[in-house]
């Protein structure tokens, strides 16, 4: 390992969460940045149902460009599915709808999203309802979470297969690339995931960080680095910088803020 590259890394980190901390409205203190760091649970059978881990990834799915406004922003939130997904029973879904069309018009009928919903082979819901279906089919073959577990275990705990999990995923589900697929992974509980998304992409590829238009492979091989070099995981990383790239403090929705990207590419000068 290059100490100047460890030193930099570290460098950059610490600087990242002074500025956000410095940057956001006062009622953002220091614990509440802290909140959003933290590693959430290990995923486990005995906390994680296959219908939980199915709700967990159609959540992930609708994290890109618009579609969180338009999927769950129009129904009140993801969960709502539910009423009609079985109560996210990957099988019961599987059985029941593989035609997207069917599951489109049903969602329309009995949760009403608000705004126009556009049917267009290419637009957000018909993908989305596509998503559903195709994770249902993913999701039936196994028998319960703790089969699930055993089958993403398998990858997770060999550094030389870690990074395949997020590609498998990307190419079994109909419309889940790879930085939704690490997402989604991430948010589940494997903290050794970070969502190579656009906002870290541009902060990195600013701060040399990565290469110049680097792959999502490159750019969570940098995030796994940088969580190496200054002792975290690459959940807490990817949410440091996702923080300061989005200014979104979900979990704190009265907490008026902006987003802090582009103020941070500046300053690169004080940080490098």
């Amino acid at each position: 390992m290059n100490p100047n590259e460890i030193e930099r890394d570290k460098k950059i980190y610490k600087c990242a969460k002074t500025f956000l901390l410095k940057k956001s409205p006062e009622e953002v203190t220091e614990e509440i940045i802290e909140s959003y760091l933290r590693n959430p649970a290990q995923p486990r059978s005995e906390i994680l149902s296959l219908e939980k881990i199915f709700l967990s990834f159609l959540v992930s799915a609708q994290n890109a460009n618009m579609k969180a406004g338009v999927i769950g922003g129009s129904i009140n939130g993801v969960q709502n599915l539910g009423q009609i997904l079985f109560d996210f029973n990957p099988k019961k879904v599987y059985q029941n709808f593989q035609d997207s069309e069917k599951l489109l018009a049903e969602i329309i009928e009995k949760l009403a999203p608000n705004g126009a919903v556009r049917k267009t082979e290419k637009s957000i819901w018909p993908k989305y309802c596509k998503t559903i279906i195709s994770m249902s089919e993913f999701l039936s073959q196994f028998e319960n979470a703790d089969d699930f577990f055993k089958w993403t275990d398998f990858f997770y705990n060999d550094r030389r297969s870690i990074s395949a999990l997020p590609l498998i995923l990307s190419e079994e589900v109909y419309g889940i690339g790879f930085p939704l697929a690490c997402d989604f992974l991430k948010e589940l509980g494997y903290v050794a995931y970070g969502k190579p998304d656009v906002h870290i992409k541009d902060i990195f590829e600013a701060y040399e960080l990565t290469p110049k238009n680097a792959t999502n492979y490159q750019i969570l091989k940098s995030i796994t680095r940088i969580a190496s070099n200054v002792g975290e995981h690459a959940y807490n990383v990817d949410k440091l910088f996702w923080l300061i790239g989005s200014g979104k403090f979900y979990n704190h929705k009265n907490i008026q803020t902006k987003r802090l990207k582009d103020e941070f590419i500046k300053q690169k000068c004080s940080c490098v």
